[in-house]
């Protein structure tokens, strides 16, 4: 829901934007646009930043830390596991 929010706000700001560079006013247009196109960049590829939580243990040359979070989609806890070799990192219902 506060992503659906977010996309119309960005949304929003931008149209803003546009009615305001129409009308001749540059600065304002400028700060809304870029501050709408920000938010909708921010807010669509979020999802590619942060990494999805795996149902399963990765394989043996992997570490377990002792990072421990609640999952707040799924209410479960999660451990973070890594690749020693490379610095990977991965999440894991446990």
């Amino acid at each position: 829901m506060l992503r659906g929010a977010l996309i119309a706000i960005g949304v929003v700001s931008v149209l803003c934007g546009l009615i305001a560079l129409a009308t001749g006013l540059f600065p304002p247009a400028a700060i809304f646009s870029i501050w709408g196109l920000l938010l909708l960049i921010g807010t669509l590829f979020e999802r590619v930043v942060y990494k999805r939580v795996e149902p399963e243990r990765p394989g043996a040359d992997w570490q377990r830390t002792p990072e421990r979070f609640i999952d707040e989609a799924t209410g479960k806890p999660v451990t973070v596991y890594i690749e020693p070799g490379t610095g990977e990192r991965r999440y894991v219902h446990e």
